[in-house]
């Protein structure tokens, strides 16, 4: 038996991009942008501790921009910002069952950053894909919460 594809394992587990993070410095300042500029709206925004950040979902269609500000110089995004300044910092995939799309990405030879799903904004439960197995790209997977939606 060979070894699944990642996209033969991920299969019909992904059902959409859920959105793109930007790692920001100025929260405030990113939302009236994003508003201003393009005319999309802010959908949520939040304070989460464990990942140091405060962050904005900004509405686009059926999909959304994720603002990051970091809460303190040593979060993920603020060194990320640290290190390449402002700008895109992940892609979300959406996912029916986070522990399935795991699994299969396991399976697939994939790493995951977190042994188990952590709770992501609005009470979603989310887990990033290695980059260095994803060509340099931060893959987050999103479960959103029951009945949450864009």
């Amino acid at each position: 038996m060979s070894t699944p594809t990642p996209a033969e394992a991920l299969g019909p587990v992904v059902t959409a991009i859920d959105h793109v993070g930007f790692a920001v410095r100025d929260l405030d300042e990113a939302v009236a942008f994003y508003g201003r500029a393009f005319g999309l709206p802010l959908l949520h925004e939040e304070v989460n501790e464990e990942q140091g950040v405060r962050e904005a979902m900004v509405g686009i269609g059926d999909s959304a921009i994720q603002l990051l500000a970091p809460l303190r110089p040593d979060s993920p995004i603020g060194k990320f910002l640290e290190r390449n300044g402002e700008g895109i910092q992940q892609v979300a995939f959406r996912v029916s069952d986070i522990d399935v799309a795991a699994d299969r990405l396991r399976a697939a030879g994939l790493r995951l950053l977190y042994d188990v799903p952590k709770r992501g904004t609005a009470d979603s439960r989310v887990n990033f894909v290695h980059p260095k197995d994803c060509g340099g790209v931060l893959v987050e997977l999103v479960e959103p919460a029951a009945g949450a939606h864009h």
